[in-house]
């Protein structure tokens, strides 16, 4: 489960700010829309207005700016789905059924391009361990979230459980993308509302009722 997928537009042009900030934006944009391996370290310059040596002098190779790439989104969107799952006072089974109207938001925006983790394991050789190191870090920050709000709704089994709501994330996502059909969300959501009625206590399943 993944991600960075763009919740958001980048901020600002993408000739804004340090030679760094553009870089990323550029290669960000690009990786995400056309794909790591079609996309050359000359377009990324171009669109960035810097020059090659720039690059290869702030990340030493195409490869370690591909690596900084996902570690950036992977963190921009944990901030925006943990922080949506979060905000305000709700009890856990409430907070859990934000999953898929948030992924329903990012859906529908023009930007969305798919997880850049599974796009990138996608595109690499499948026993390439660098790309797949990155991404099992960033499924296991997801996924232990949600493995903690299962176990605060009362889920009998929170370590499985997590698991399977992970399957139905991931697999929205990528459907998702080859529909293109954002109402993928509203189908999620009921696939998860199914599987924490038989999951969570008769209280939690009562009260989400209500």
């Amino acid at each position: 489960m993944t991600g960075a997928l763009r919740a958001a537009p980048p901020a600002g042009p993408l000739r804004a700010g340090t030679p760094r900030d553009r870089l990323l934006r550029a290669a960000t944009e690009l990786f995400c829309r056309h794909g790591i391996h079609a996309v050359g370290v000359d377009a990324v310059v171009a669109a960035a207005g810097t020059a090659k040596a720039t690059l290869y002098k702030l990340f030493g190779s195409k490869e370690r700016l591909v690596e900084t790439v996902l570690e950036q989104e992977g963190r921009a969107w944990r901030d925006w789905f943990l922080g949506g799952l979060e905000a305000g006072e709700a009890p856990a089974r409430e907070r859990l059924e934000r999953i898929f109207p948030l992924l329903g938001t990012w859906f529908r925006d023009e930007r969305f391009y798919g997880c850049p983790f599974i796009n990138a394991v996608g595109e690499h050789d499948k026993r390439d361990d660098r790309i797949r190191a990155l991404t099992l870090a960033h499924k296991r920050q997801v996924i232990a979230r949600l493995r903690d709000l299962l176990a605060e709704a009362g889920a009998r089994d929170p370590d499985s459980l997590v698991h399977e709501v992970g399957l139905l994330i991931d697999g929205a996502i990528v459907t998702a993308l080859v529909t293109r059909d954002p109402e993928v969300g509203r189908v999620g959501a009921r696939a998860l509302a199914s599987l924490l009625d038989g999951a969570l206590p008769a209280r939690e399943r009562r009260a989400a009722a209500v």
